[in-house]
């Protein structure tokens, strides 16, 4: 297992908690494992449970004999009275989201706050600028629009972060070609509403907190995002289709029988 970089992991306000025996228990071998959810979107609140995502690697048998393979496991658990989970899909499996216009496991991917690497990581890492199209910004829109109505029912401060994340991540990437999932980056990059940085800060002191915000005015500021990120996508540079499918395949390829 490579060296994880603590300092990073403590600036984004991760529990000091070792994570080397949780991950040394996978009953197989992981590619790689970083942290997502509030901690790298840039709002964690003091209760914020540590999301781990990653990518195992099943042996080859699994995959050819007639049992189904367990390509995604899920755990949960709690250290040092922290609420923990890891969720992992297998290289095949993973490599396939990211050829799905996902921007979700593109996020898990290119975490900088990485638990555990490996070449394989490295590589996927490499390849994923040729997987992102315009078609991404699809996946932004609909998940705005969930976070939006999940907003509306329940008038907590955390779907409407959520809301507002996924629109300024959607923009920036039609505009640069890059992957940014952290809020507190995204409101110098992208015309964020002034608010912004206040609402971030009010999360930190609940996980679940209402959200102490003029709706017509935070109703017109996604409305203008919504709007950005349809002009944003119009004028993209990404191109219509991703274009490292064959290098992907031959990285699965290679990776399952080299173990």
């Amino acid at each position: 297992m490579r060296t994880h970089d603590d300092i990073r992991l403590r600036e984004a306000g991760l529990p000091d908690t070792d994570l080397g025996p949780v991950l040394a228990e996978q009953a197989d071998p992981l590619l790689f494992a970083t942290v997502s959810g509030a901690h790298l979107y840039g709002f964690p609140s003091q209760d914020s449970d540590v999301d781990l995502r990653g990518v195992h690697l099943l042996p080859l048998d699994a995959l050819v004999g007639l049992r189904e393979p367990d390509e995604t496991r899920s755990r949960m658990w709690v250290r040092d009275g922290i609420e923990m989970d890891l969720v992992t899909h297998d290289l095949r499996k993973f490599v396939r989201l990211m050829l799905r216009r996902n921007g979700y496991v593109l996020e898990q991917l290119l975490s900088p706050l990485v638990v555990h690497t490996s070449d394989a990581h490295a590589e996927l890492v490499a390849l994923a600028p040729d997987v992102l199209t315009s078609h991404h910004a699809h996946h932004y829109r609909g998940f705005a629009t969930t976070q939006e109505r999940l907003f509306e029912k329940t008038g907590e401060l955390k779907p409407l972060l959520y809301a507002f994340r996924v629109l300024l991540t959607g923009i920036h990437l039609m505009r640069s070609g890059e992957v940014q999932a952290h809020l507190p980056s995204l409101i110098g990059l992208v015309d964020a509403p002034a608010y912004l940085p206040d609402l971030v800060a009010a999360k930190a002191g609940a996980e679940h907190g209402a959200a102490d915000v003029e709706h017509a005015r935070v109703a017109d500021d996604l409305a203008r995002l919504h709007a950005l990120l349809d002009a944003a996508q119009a004028d993209s540079g990404l191109p219509d289709a991703p274009a490292a499918y064959d290098a992907l395949h031959d990285l699965v390829v290679r990776v399952r029988l080299e173990r």
